[in-house]
């Protein structure tokens, strides 16, 4: 039985290889561009929309809804970035309940590539907001000392992200197969919901990580100013009371 798709080998030459996690990562991303485009081509408003229209605008909705709650941000400026990485993730997963294919997720290739490109968009969110100066002199607080701790830290929460994708993907498919090697005939619709429970929650945390990586990194702190104290009202409303 093979662990993770990297050991699947379609075809090779010299230095070149094309194994299952390639394969299947082109799939999932085949699928999401071709379905976002037959969706996306005829939108309409009103109740005259389309059902795959309607469970688009759900799921939009939800991604916006969990971000909000999340960063206590307007959603707008990381609903492309998380939206795509929630929706690549999650059919990723499930798409292991397809008899023949295996999810991509199970190959730390894979998880490594989305834990870096976390990794590139934190200080991409965070230049774009704040200017180059602005954020790059928060690597420095509250001392130069502290320099290399937070690079430290920003790849240390960067492999964690891969690793535990990987390793959360990896067991869970494994128990799946032990599961149905045991017992073909008694657990293949229990064992297959888990598998699909264990992949749409993976997503979900892997999306909500990222976020709170790139929200924290922006460092926006929306304060209203205070008001300027007149004391002239002040001292007259003392007088009159």
């Amino acid at each position: 039985m093979e662990i993770t798709t990297d050991q699947i080998v379609f075809w090779e030459w010299e230095f070149i290889r094309i194994n299952a996690t390639l394969v299947y990562s082109w799939l999932v991303m085949g699928i999401l561009v071709i379905g976002s485009w037959l969706i996306s081509r005829r939108l309409k408003s009103g109740v005259s929309m389309s059902r795959w229209q309607n469970l688009l605008e759900v799921l939009v909705t939800m991604i916006q809804d969990q971000i909000r709650e999340a960063s206590r941000q307007e959603p707008r400026h990381y609903l492309p970035f998380i939206g795509t990485l929630f929706l690549f993730i999650l059919l990723s997963n499930v798409i292991d309940v397809v008899p023949g294919i295996s999810a991509p997720t199970t190959s730390l290739s894979t998880t490594t590539a989305l834990a870096f490109c976390v990794f590139v968009a934190v200080p991409v969110f965070g230049i774009t907001q704040q200017g180059v100066k602005t954020y790059l002199s928060h690597y420095t607080k509250p001392s130069l000392l502290m320099l290399p701790f937070n690079i430290i830290g920003e790849l240390s929460r960067t492999i964690a992200l891969a690793i535990r994708l990987f390793g959360n993907m990896m067991s869970g498919s494994l128990i799946v197969g032990i599961l149905l090697s045991l017992a073909p005939l008694f657990f293949p619709v229990l064992v297959q919901a888990f598998g699909l429970l264990i992949g749409v929650i993976q997503a979900y945390v892997f999306s909500i990580l990222a976020l709170v990586y790139i929200a924290s990194g922006q460092r926006i702190r929306n304060q209203e100013p205070e008001e300027p104290i007149d004391e002239k009202a002040a001292d007259k409303k003392m007088e009159t009371g």
